[in-house]
């Protein structure tokens, strides 16, 4: 799913352009001031940028210019202003497109879509189907990052890898020994005890409350299971 970031501080314009990338499959971020929202799009992993010019904090020219210095992203410029030298500093500061208040939400969801396929044809980007997301939890399985309602918590090697594997079989509960011998492997000679160990390091770093776990259960007497499915 393609992501953007939305800088804006007008609540009523951001929800309505949230709303309306929304229908049309764009998962998307808000933020209502410029300082943050500059942190955010160098920061996150954005497809595109949607960024008002009269912000709290950091100008949105200020913005376009520091984000086109630091990624190759396309940047969309939505503005009350209107004048000829808006549009032209706008555009000059590395905006790929210009867009008046107010203006048609169809439109803005059009050009939206132009300029990521025309980013993606640009610089060979194709859309990797590996991500699983399971209820904010998000592992990028090339990346082998993982965050939690957006925010990247840090993962081991084996953490990451048992912690896929349930992911990967949600709602299937697995023994100790299944978990052990799939993830350590025969070749490793450990104790089966190394398992709960992990799953508890696990929960600490994904679960609210590691002690009533909302993603990875226990079900007593059998093993563990994925609470969920992926998406």
């Amino acid at each position: 799913m393609k992501r953007i970031l939305v800088i804006e501080d007008d609540t009523d314009i951001a929800e309505l352009e949230k709303d309306y990338l929304n229908l049309n499959g764009y998962d998307v971020d808000v933020e209502h001031d410029g300082t943050r929202g500059l942190k955010r799009a160098l920061s996150g992993e954005y497809d595109l940028v949607i960024v008002d010019l009269m912000l709290p904090g950091v100008t949105g020219f200020d913005i376009v210019k520091t984000v086109r210095d630091a990624k190759e992203i396309p940047l969309l410029i939505v503005s009350a202003k209107s004048e000829d030298i808006d549009k032209i500093r706008g555009l000059g500061c590395g905006a790929d497109d210009y867009i008046t208040k107010p203006f048609s939400p169809a439109e803005l969801v059009a050009r939206v879509k132009t300029h990521i396929t025309r980013y993606e044809r640009l610089f060979g980007i194709q859309e990797k189907h590996d991500t699983l997301l399971i209820r904010g939890l998000e592992i990028g399985l090339s990346s082998r990052r993982v965050k939690v309602r957006g925010k990247e918590v840090v993962l081991t090697a084996k953490e990451f890898d048992l912690l896929v594997f349930l992911a990967q079989n949600p709602n299937i509960v697995f023994s100790k020994e299944q978990l052990y011998d799939r993830i350590w492997g025969e070749e490793d000679f450990g104790e089966t005890a190394t398992v709960a160990v992990h799953i508890q390091k696990i929960r600490k770093k994904i679960e609210v409350s590691p002690s009533d776990p909302e993603y990875v259960e226990t079900i007593w007497g059998a093993g563990y299971r994925m609470n969920g499915n992926v998406v």
